[in-house]
C-alpha cells in the first residue's frame, strides 16, 4: 500500500469514527450553532460598505433585549442574586466555572468582583476589613487553567473529569455559590465542576444558551445537571449568533449583562455605606439601559470611528503588519478578544518569549506602566493560577494518550512567559508595517492612558488612539478615533465592560470579514482543532457543498490527514481546503 492510500484510508476511518461515535458532539441542532436570518449576507454587505456591515453585524445584540428584560423578571434572577448576597454576608464564596469565550468572562467577572471591594476598602476606611474579605470570597474556574485566557487549551472542555478536578483544586464546599456559564449548554468539562459543586453540597446556577428542552433531550450529560433538585437554571437562549457559532458575540454579552447586574445588586446590599454610583435599580433599567447602549453604538460618529478602525486593521493585515493594543484598567477586556480571535478566523496565537520560531501574533497586548509579572496581577487583581497536572495525573483523569503523553505547559510559570507587560519587544514592530492601538474608556484618567508609556513606542511605525465615551479636551493628534458613547456609571462598571466588549467584538469580526475569513454568516476560517470545532467544520463543509453530514465530513478528514498541508502558514483553513478541493466555490 502506497502512502498515499494509507493517509487515506486512515482518514476514512477517522471519520467514521467520528460520525458514529463521537455523536455527543454533533451540535448542529443548537440554537447557537445556527445561522441567523439578519446576516445572511454579511460578508457581502461589508465588502460593499464598511458601515452598512458594522450595522447589520450589531442588529443581532438586539435580539439580547426581550430575553434580558425576560430573564430580569424571573424568579431564578431573583434568587441568584440574593443568594449570592447571603452567601457573601455568612464568608461562604462564589465561584464562577466556564470555557472558551465564557471562560474569560468568569476570569474577568472575578476581576470586576475584586476591582470594587479593593476600591471599598480604600473608600470606606473603617469598614476596610470586611471589604477585604469580600474581596477574596470569590474564586473563577475556566477550563484548562488560566493559560487558556492567553491561548486556547484544547480538548480540554470534552472531559468531565477535568472540570471535576478544577473545581476540587478551588476547594469548594458546602453552602458556596457556583455560577457556571456554559453557551452550549452541554460543555462536558463545565459540567463536571457543577457536579464536583454539587457533590460538595454547594448551591450551582447554570446558565446556558440553548433552550432546556433541547439539552435535555440530547444530552445526558446535560440533562443530568438540568434536572438535579440543587441546581437553578437560567435559559438567556437569544437564537444564533450573528456569525454562526461564535458564542463569544451574543452569549457571552447577555451573561455578563445578567451576572454582571445580579453582582451590581447584590453589592449595593452589602455596601456598609451608600456607595457615589448611579443606581440602576430595577429590572426594566438594566435591560433599558443595554438597549439605550445599543443605539449609541450605532450612531454615525460611532459608525464612522468603528470602519476607520476595522478599515485600518485589515489595511494592514494584508501587508503583513502586526497591531499592538496598550491599554490601561482594561486591558484584561482587550486580552480576551485578541486571544477568541485565533480559534475563530485560524489566526497565530499569541507567542511566548521561549518561542523563537513561531508566526508572530496579529495582534497582541501591552500594559504601558508596568512589567510582565506586575501586569498580571494587576489584571486579574491577584497573583495568576495555572495548572500543574502530571502524565499520571491525566492518566488518572482518563485523558487520551496524545495529552498523556505530551501534556500542555499550563503552569504559572507559563503563563508569566507571555510578555505582556511594558518590557521592549521587537518584534511587535520589526515588520515594515506595525501600530500601536491606544484604548482609553472614558472613565479612567487621561494622563494613565493618552501617552503610550511604552518604552519602545515611538518605534512603532504607526500610532492611533481610540477613547470610548467622552473624549479628552486635548487631543491634537491626527490618529485619534473618537468613539462618542454615553456609559453609565455603575458600581462594577458594567456597562462600560459591556461597551469595549461588543465593540472589540465587532470590531475584530468585521476585520476578518474584510479579509475575506468569513463567508456569508459562516467561520470559513474557524480552526478544527477539537470535536465541537471538527462537526462544525463539518457543517461549514456541507452548507456550501451541498454534500450531505457524512460525506462532508469524510472529505473534511481527507483534508486533515493530507500530510502536505503546512499548518504554520495560517493561510487556509481545513475547511476551505476541502472546499478548494471539492471545486467549490465560497
Amino acid at each position: 500500500m502506497n502512502q498515499g492510500n494509507q493517509h487515506q484510508n486512515q482518514a476514512t476511518r477517522a471519520a467514521q469514527y467520528f460520525i458514529h461515535h463521537e455523536i455527543p458532539f454533533h451540535l448542529g441542532f443548537l440554537t447557537t450553532e445556527q445561522s441567523h436570518s439578519k446576516t445572511l449576507n454579511f460578508s457581502d454587505l461589508i465588502r460593499r460598505s464598511t458601515a452598512d456591515g458594522l450595522i447589520n453585524l450589531m442588529e443581532v445584540d438586539r435580539d439580547i433585549v426581550p430575553v434580558a428584560k425576560q430573564a430580569f423578571h424571573s424568579e431564578p434572577y431573583q434568587m441568584l442574586v440574593k443568594e449570592v448576597t447571603q452567601c457573601i454576608r455568612q464568608g461562604q464564596r462564589v465561584i464562577f466555572s466556564s470555557c472558551g469565550a465564557s471562560g474569560r468572562l468568569v476570569i474577568l467577572l472575578e476581576a470586576m468582583w475584586r476591582e470594587f471591594w479593593n476600591q471599598a476598602a480604600i473608600r470606606f476606611p473603617k469598614h476596610s476589613s470586611l471589604c477585604r474579605r469580600i474581596e477574596n470570597q470569590v474564586a473563577s474556574i475556566m477550563t484548562g487553567g488560566e493559560r487558556a485566557l492567553i491561548r486556547a487549551v484544547e480538548n480540554f472542555e470534552d472531559y468531565q473529569s477535568f472540570g471535576r478536578r478544577q473545581a476540587e483544586e478551588t476547594g469548594i464546599q458546602n453552602q458556596d455559590i457556583m455560577i457556571a456559564l456554559t453557551e452550549g449548554g452541554e460543555i462536558s468539562s463545565v459540567i463536571g465542576s457543577m457536579k464536583h459543586a454539587l457533590a460538595q453540597h454547594a448551591r450551582v446556577f447554570m446558565i446556558h444558551n440553548n433552550p432546556a428542552e433541547i439539552l435535555r433531550s440530547h444530552f445526558e450529560r446535560s440533562k443530568e445537571v438540568i434536572d438535579h433538585p440543587e441546581v437553578i437554571t437560567i435559559d438567556l437562549t437569544t437564537g444564533p449568533m450573528a456569525i454562526a457559532g461564535s458564542t463569544r458575540m451574543q452569549a457571552t454579552t447577555i451573561g455578563m449583562l445578567i451576572v454582571g447586574a445580579a453582582l451590581e445588586e447584590a453589592f449595593s446590599g452589602i455596601l456598609p455605606e451608600k456607595h457615589q454610583t448611579k443606581d440602576l435599580g430595577s429590572e426594566n433599567l438594566w435591560a433599558d439601559q443595554f438597549a439605550e447602549l445599543l443605539d449609541q453604538l450605532q450612531q454615525p460618529q460611532v459608525i464612522n470611528g468603528l470602519s476607520r478602525w476595522a478599515e485600518l486593521e485589515a489595511a494592514l493585515y494584508r501587508k503583513g503588519g502586526l497591531v499592538t493594543y496598550s491599554a490601561d484598567c482594561y486591558l484584561l477586556d482587550i486580552l480576551s478578544d485578541t486571544t477568541e480571535r485565533t480559534p475563530t478566523f485560524m489566526i497565530p496565537p499569541f507567542r511566548n518569549d521561549e518561542d523563537l520560531n513561531g508566526p508572530d501574533s496579529w495582534a497582541f497586548v501591552k500594559h504601558p506602566h508596568y512589567s510582565t509579572p506586575e501586569t498580571w496581577e494587576y489584571i486579574l487583581k491577584r497573583p495568576p493560577r495555572g495548572l500543574s497536572w502530571s502524565a499520571a495525573d491525566y492518566q488518572k483523569m482518563g485523558a487520551d494518550r496524545s495529552i498523556i503523553k505530551s501534556a500542555p505547559k499550563l503552569s504559572r510559570e507559563d503563563i508569566l512567559k507571555y510578555r505582556i507587560g511594558n518590557e521592549p519587544d521587537p518584534s511587535r514592530y520589526v515588520s515594515t508595517e506595525s501600530v500601536l492601538i491606544t484604548i482609553r474608556m472614558n472613565n479612567e484618567s487621561v494622563k494613565s492612558t493618552q501617552t503610550a508609556g511604552l518604552p519602545d513606542a515611538n518605534r512603532y511605525k504607526k500610532q492611533v488612539w481610540i477613547t470610548i465615551g467622552d473624549s479628552p479636551d486635548k487631543v491634537l493628534n491626527p490618529k485619534f478615533i473618537p468613539l462618542p458613547v454615553s456609559l453609565s456609571e455603575t458600581s462594577i462598571n458594567l456597562f462600560h465592560h459591556l461597551a469595549l466588549k461588543m465593540i472589540l467584538n465587532t470590531v475584530s469580526t468585521a476585520t476578518m470579514a474584510l479579509l475575506g475569513r468569513i463567508s456569508g454568516n459562516w467561520m470559513i476560517q474557524v480552526d478544527a482543532t477539537n470535536k465541537k470545532l471538527i462537526d462544525r467544520a463539518t457543517r461549514i463543509v456541507a452548507h456550501f457543498s451541498g454534500l450531505s453530514y457524512e460525506a462532508a465530513c469524510e472529505a473534511l478528514f481527507q483534508t486533515m490527514y493530507e500530510p502536505k498541508i503546512d499548518r504554520l502558514e495560517f493561510k487556509k483553513s481545513y475547511v476551505i481546503q476541502t472546499l478548494e478541493r471539492l471545486g467549490v466555490s465560497y
